[in-house]
């Protein structure tokens, strides 16, 4: 445990560092402490805070920088988040795709650095199954949902089907799974599968893995919006090889939605810090996101991609607000 002092220390030294981005001195660190130190008092403390883990020293620099245990104890137990200055902002009800794509341009523009929105996750009820034989092994399996919408996938199974076995396990989907989401068809399948003939359950699991497959390609899960933002970053202007990473990142979206579901399963903002656990495995990176609702129920997550030097008060208020704004339009669009 750290006593007052060192903490008065240590929250000033990530200020200072948030702040301007160079090592902090002693010397800085007493004007701006407030407390009454000598200089070799404040090393002393520092030495103790590295020694800790919480602060470190970049090459011959006499100053030090957080590390990400550092940043973890300030934004955990020093931080605190003023009332917002963001202004008026507003996300209309629309379509839930520009609700999405609006948000992450918001989440771009006030933070300046890169927002991501998690799009909620579609869930296909069925209206309507039927298996077709295309050759040996080979079948379309088409899906209808109720308001119309119709899939068609071609499936390769282990064994050939024919037409009537094809007809007859449609006949059964049909008539006992209706009205249910994939999810729910995908549960009750897991139940059931001992029970029902090895044909039926085998074309009934193919045909809950097409349509899982053909969600998965609809559309772009992860929106991304204002990369280019971190061209102007100076931590990443000076060092190419971070840049690169980050937009490694960007591009394998799987990973980045990996990232964010994490927040999914809690509530309020929460901050992920570069370095600190294989969460978010880049140093130079941190993700401060939450969860948004629609109705009462967390359907997706968004967030702020930047610096782990970032200003996490005004990440925090940027991300809270917008995910109010997302839950609020998404709930509204009927």
């Amino acid at each position: 445990m750290l006593d007052d002092r060192a903490k008065s220390l240590l929250k000033s030294l990530v200020e200072h560092y948030i702040a301007d981005g160079q090592p902090v001195g002693s010397r800085t660190l007493s004007k701006a402490c407030g407390l009454e130190l000598s200089p070799a008092t404040i090393r002393n403390v520092m030495s103790d805070l590295e020694d800790l883990g919480l602060i470190a020293s970049p090459h011959t620099s006499a100053g030090r920088i957080p590390t990400a245990r550092g940043y973890r104890l300030f934004v955990d137990t020093m931080l605190t988040v003023q009332r917002s200055h963001l202004g008026t902002h507003s996300l209309a009800p629309d379509q839930p795709q520009k609700v999405i794509s609006n948000a992450a341009n918001l989440l771009s523009s006030l933070s300046q650095f890169v927002g991501v929105v998690v799009a909620p996750r579609r869930t296909t009820l069925f209206r309507h199954i039927e298996f077709l034989r295309l050759s040996d092994r080979r079948l379309l399996v088409i899906i209808v949902s109720p308001d119309g919408d119709v899939q068609n996938r071609v499936i390769f199974t282990e064994i050939d089907y024919s037409q009537r076995q094809l007809v007859e396990a449609a006949n059964y989907l049909n008539a006992n799974y209706v009205g249910l989401d994939i999810e729910q068809v995908r549960e009750r399948l897991k139940m059931e599968i001992d029970s029902l003939r090895t044909e039926i359950a085998s074309l009934m699991s193919a045909a809950v893995t097409a349509n899982s497959e053909v969600l998965a390609e609809t559309g772009d899960d992860v929106i991304i919006s204002g990369e280019r933002n971190l061209l102007s970053v100076s931590d990443f202007a000076n060092d190419m090889s971070h840049l690169q990473r980050a937009f490694k990142l960007f591009e394998q979206k799987a990973q980045l939605m990996r990232l964010l579901d994490v927040t999914g399963r809690a509530q309020g903002v929460r901050i992920f810090i570069g370095g600190e656990s294989q969460v978010v495995p880049f140093e130079d990176l941190s993700i401060v996101s939450a969860p948004y609702e629609v109705d009462g129920q967390v359907v997706g997550t968004l967030g702020v991609v930047g610096p782990t030097r970032m200003a996490y008060d005004r990440m925090i208020q940027i991300v809270d607000i917008t995910a109010k704004l997302v839950s609020n339009a998404l709930s509204h669009h009927k």
